[in-house]
C-alpha cells in the first residue's frame, strides 16, 4: 500500500524552453493544471541564463535554436546525463532543410495493401542558372512545380511558398529554392500529429486544385496565399474537407512509428497528401518539428502521455 503512494505522490519537473509567441499558444493553462494533476511540473526556463542555475529538471523540452542557448543546453546535458532532452539539437537540425527532412522517408519500408508512401520529386536549385531552358526544370519534374525555402527552420521566409508556372517565375525566386512536384489532392492535407508513442491524425483545408487545361495557360507564379483567389477566377475545383477519407490507419501508424525510429525524435508532425489522380497514392510533403499541438482536441491528454511516458519509460 505505502509503494502505491509513494508512485502516486512523485512528481516530475519539466522544464520548458521555448520562444514568447509558442509559449502563449502551448503551455496554456489547462495543459499546465492537467499536468500537475498527473505528477507532472511544468518549469519555464529562462534560455539567457545557464540551466545549471535552474534544475534540477528530469526533462527538458525546447524550440530554441540560438548560440546561446545551445551552449547551455550542451553545459547543463553534459553534467546531468541523467536529464532527459527532448529532442536533442543535431536530430532537430535535420527538418531545417527540406531535402534532408523528406530523406527519412525514402528509408521506411510502410506497407499497404493497394497503396504507397512515397515524397513528391523534387530538386534544388542553388541559383537561377542552375535551370534548363526546357519544359522539364530537371529530374522529369515538368511544370507547375511548388517552391519552397530549402531553409526550413520556423522563421517567417521559409513559410513563403509560390506556385510557379513557367521559367520566368522561376526567375522571380529566392535561391536557393526546392521546387517540389504539383499534384492536386482534393485541397485537404492530412496532419500526423507525433509525440513520442501518442499520436492523432487530423484532415485540413490545403492548397487548392487547380484543372490542369487551366494549369497550362498559366505562367509567371503565384504565392499560396493567393491561390484560392486563382482558382475562383479560372473555375478551379476548390476541394474541402466535408466527406473526405481519412488514410488508413495503418499508414497513420506505421509511418509515424517509423519515422519515430529513423529521425530519432519525439516531438513533430507529418503533412500527408493524397494524389487526387491516384487515391492510392500518398505523399508526404512536410515534416515539422514541435507543431501547434494546441490544435488538437484534448492536446492536454495527448501531451501529458508523452511526458509520462517520458519520466517513467526513463526512471532510475
Amino acid at each position: 500500500m505505502s509503494l502505491v503512494v509513494a508512485s502516486q505522490s512523485e512528481r516530475y519537473r519539466v522544464g520548458y524552453a521555448l520562444e514568447t509567441k509558442k509559449v502563449a499558444t502551448f503551455i496554456q493553462q489547462s495543459l499546465i493544471d492537467y499536468a500537475n494533476n498527473h505528477g507532472i511540473d511544468l518549469i519555464q526556463i529562462d534560455p539567457t541564463k545557464p540551466l545549471l542555475q535552474q534544475g534540477p529538471f528530469r526533462c527538458i523540452i525546447h524550440k530554441l535554436y540560438t548560440q546561446q542557448w545551445i551552449n547551455h543546453l550542451n553545459q547543463f546535458s553534459s553534467q546531468n546525463p541523467s536529464t532527459i532532452v527532448i529532442d536533442p539539437m543535431e536530430r532537430v537540425s535535420r527538418l531545417h532543410n527540406r531535402v534532408s527532412m523528406l530523406e527519412a522517408v525514402t528509408k521506411l519500408k510502410i506497407s499497404l495493401q493497394n497503396g504507397t508512401v512515397e515524397v513528391p520529386k523534387q530538386v534544388v536549385l542553388n541559383e537561377s542558372k542552375d535551370f534548363n531552358e526546357g519544359e522539364e526544370v530537371g529530374l522529369d519534374l515538368k511544370f507547375p512545380v511548388i517552391a519552397k525555402p530549402l531553409v526550413a527552420n520556423g522563421t517567417a521566409t521559409c513559410h513563403e511558398l509560390f506556385l510557379v508556372f513557367d521559367r520566368e517565375g522561376l526567375r522571380e525566386l529566392s535561391f536557393p529554392v526546392v521546387l517540389q512536384e504539383f499534384v492536386n489532392h482534393g485541397g485537404v492535407v492530412f496532419k500526423i500529429y507525433v509525440a513520442g508513442n501518442q499520436v492523432d491524425c487530423v484532415k485540413r483545408k490545403s492548397l487548392t486544385d487547380i484543372p490542369e487545361e487551366k494549369l497550362k495557360t498559366l505562367n509567371g507564379l503565384v504565392p499560396f496565399s493567393q491561390i484560392s483567389n486563382l482558382r475562383n477566377e479560372e473555375g478551379g475545383d476548390g476541394g474541402g474537407e466535408d466527406g473526405i477519407e481519412m488514410p488508413p490507419e495503418s499508414l497513420v501508424t506505421e509511418l509515424a512509428k517509423g519515422l519515430r525510429v529513423e529521425l530519432g525524435l519525439n516531438l513533430f508532425n507529418v503533412d500527408v497528401i493524397r494524389d487526387g489522380n491516384d487515391p492510392t497514392r500518398y505523399l508526404v510533403i512536410d515534416i515539422n518539428y514541435f507543431p501547434g499541438y494546441a490544435k488538437l482536441t484534448s492536446y492536454e491528454t495527448f501531451i501529458t502521455n508523452f511526458l509520462l511516458d517520458i519520466v517513467h519509460s526513463n526512471a532510475a
